[in-house]
């Protein structure tokens, strides 16, 4: 009756990778999904050096302008003290860049408005087709 032996089975050392590959389809469809999110912003483009003037043989720069409470001014014609909105703002910077294509454009913050308002203005501005905007500063004393 010795008839049946048990065959003893090799043991397999091999890795699972099924947990490993789903693990890594869930973390590439959150990547894609939070990219755009992140990749969110508004260009500026920065001088290269210290502050420097705008030069004189230049066309006068339209200025958009917000003060500590947030609300928003552009510097065209008589419209300096009355403030506007951002789609009046946007407006009447399109209407000054059809007459003045080359015309520089600034903005000038009060240094305690929110970081947000500023944002806003310079999306409002790259909406309105301003190819670059600068950014207004004091010299230092």
């Amino acid at each position: 009756m010795h008839g049946y032996q048990r065959r003893r089975r090799k043991r397999v050392a091999e890795i699972n990778v099924v947990p490993y590959i789903d693990v890594m389809l869930v973390l590439l469809i959150i990547f894609m999904a939070t990219a755009p999110v992140i990749t969110q912003g508004v260009k500026v483009d920065l001088p290269q050096a210290q502050a420097e003037m705008l030069p004189e043989d230049s066309e006068k720069p339209l200025v958009a302008s917000i003060d500590a409470e947030g609300r928003y001014f552009l510097d065209v014609g008589d419209s300096r003290d009355e403030a506007v909105d951002l789609l009046e703002l946007a407006s009447m910077v399109q209407n000054q860049l059809r007459t003045t294509p080359e015309a520089p454009v600034v903005v000038k913050g009060d240094a305690n408005v929110r970081y947000d308002a500023v944002i806003q203005l310079m999306a409002t501005l790259k909406a309105a087709g301003v190819p670059s905007v600068g950014l207004m500063t004091q010299p230092e004393q």
